[in-house]
């Protein structure tokens, strides 16, 4: 059966009406893997056994008619701990790191009966754009081989794209959902910070970190939002806020008649690619024929979003490393003759250059002299992007913009353009400074790759974020292109 044309709903319809079995459905996830997975290289782990007698439970149980999850098989990105299964966050540190206990995200779906068929690769600690920066294998873009699939949630991305799994979770530090999800032309979502719990996300930066779902459609993700959303005692960030049902918002009536959309002018400035500004600025005309006014409007202290972001998350980067340290678990150096050469040469063994880089930077702005001058004035840099945000979308229901500034690079490639570079993070980066959510969308082609239009809410109004993203969806087919296997090109 070929299910990759099917949403959430309509698959659970097939299995509560019995058209196909739960187990037949999971060995056909892992027949896609099979035939896809070899070049691709989505996933570093999976989880067949423990899938198809997961899968057989349920279908001697019958599937519940009134749980849309029930037997439906997602990926998990591999810094999401899961309980018996292999949880490496793509280091050698964690190589041979087996869970004792689920995430929340993961025990929640569990509950819900989704069949986890395995983890997905990223960027090692989540620290990277491209997913090049794992110490297993390079996943590739599913619309095209030779192309990133983006990260760090790579692996997760691609696995939806290339249609080895309706759906999947990553995590977002700094646009590691949205970047993706844009190179693979699919839609993700960072929820507001608090939204989701981080309880058994093995953490890069504890004040930017998020979960996030990433589908082929807006409902399908608002679904599984929904589903994994709202407090934890496990967590004592999240928060205590009702949330909403956004998948039953979204029907035949839903609209954005009336809706203040703002665009701000440096998400469209030097370094985006003209055939992304075009996306968007076609995107912007489209929401003006639904009836939404589109305003441009100003971020001026995004600029310093990036300065500000690498030396926050690095210094907690920096202290959340510290536990890797040979003793406890992780990788543990043999080329050792005193206790500390067990630290040292089993740091200096476990982690690769992209996570040293980082540690050393935040030790360094966390060290006695410097954290006033770096740490400090970061964080008060952090407040004013929060006032930034909090003025446009006093006046505008959210603001809209590029994810990212080019389709998907070359594997390999160096981005000579340094305003490229600096644009690749300003778009996303901002979002997680301010804790707010960010969605991905597909909007468009540039150079024959999917481009994503971002969408971004006030705290907590993902439901707007959804609603504007599906009745754009449906206005458009960008979302029912989808690559051929092995990529388009």
């Amino acid at each position: 059966m070929n299910y990759f044309e099917k949403d959430l709903t309509s698959l659970h319809d097939d299995l509560v009406a019995k058209k196909i079995s739960v187990t037949d459905l999971v060995k056909a996830t892992f027949d896609n893997i099979a035939a896809t997975d070899p070049d691709l290289n989505a996933f570093l782990t999976l989880n067949k056994d423990a899938a198809l007698k997961k899968a057989a439970e349920m279908d001697e149980k019958g599937v519940d008619a009134d749980n849309v999850l029930a037997g439906i098989p997602l990926a998990i990105k591999d810094n999401i701990v899961t309980k018996g299964l292999t949880t490496t966050a793509a280091s050698k540190m964690l190589e041979n790191f087996v869970p004792v206990y689920d995430a929340t995200v993961v025990s929640t779906l569990n509950d819900k009966g989704i069949i986890n068929v395995g983890k997905t690769n990223m960027d090692e600690f989540a620290m990277g754009g491209s997913t090049e920066n794992s110490a297993f294998k390079t996943t590739k873009n599913a619309w095209d081989y030779t192309r990133v699939p983006g990260g760090s949630s790579g692996g997760s991305a691609a696995a939806v794209a290339s249609g080895e799994v309706i759906a999947a979770f990553g995590s977002d530090t700094g646009g590691s959902i949205r970047q993706p999800s844009s190179f693979n032309g699919i839609v993700g979502m960072k929820p507001t910070y608090g939204r989701i719990s981080r309880w058994g996300l093995i953490a890069f930066a504890s004040s930017l970190d998020e979960i996030g779902p990433m589908t082929r459609t807006v409902k399908d993700n608002a679904i599984l939002l929904s589903a994994v959303a709202g407090h934890d005692d496990h967590d004592l960030t999240t928060s205590t806020k009702e949330v909403p049902d956004f998948a039953a918002e979204l029907n035949d009536q839903t609209s954005v008649k009336g809706m203040k959309i703002g665009l701000p002018k440096e998400f469209l400035g030097e370094g985006v690619d003209q055939e992304v500004k075009d996306a968007i600025l076609a995107a912007a005309d489209k929401y003006r024929e639904l009836g939404a006014t589109v305003d441009e409007v100003s971020l001026p202290h995004n600029k310093y979003g990036v300065a500000a972001y690498y030396i926050i998350a690095s210094s907690e980067a920096s202290s959340n490393l510290q536990r890797f340290d040979g003793i406890r678990y992780g990788h543990r150096s043999d080329n050792v003759k005193n206790l500390e050469d067990v630290y040292v040469n089993s740091r200096t063994e476990g982690f690769g250059d992209e996570v040293k880089r980082r540690i050393m930077l935040g030790t360094f702005s966390l060290s006695a002299g410097f954290y006033d001058a770096y740490f400090k004035k970061a964080a008060q840099v952090r407040t004013l992007i929060i006032n930034d945000f909090q003025a446009v979308l006093k006046d505008h229901d959210f603001i809209m913009g590029p994810v990212a500034p080019t389709p998907a690079f070359k594997i390999g490639e160096e981005i000579s353009n340094p305003m490229t570079m600096y644009m690749n993070d300003i778009l996303t980066i901002p979002v997680n400074l301010a804790g707010l959510p960010g969605m991905s969308i597909p909007a468009g082609f540039a150079k024959g790759m999917p481009v994503g239009m971002q969408l971004i809410g006030r705290p907590f109004d993902e439901s707007t974020l959804y609603k504007a993203g599906y009745v754009f969806e449906q206005a458009t087919d960008f979302h029912k292109q989808t690559p051929k296997q092995g990529g388009n090109n």
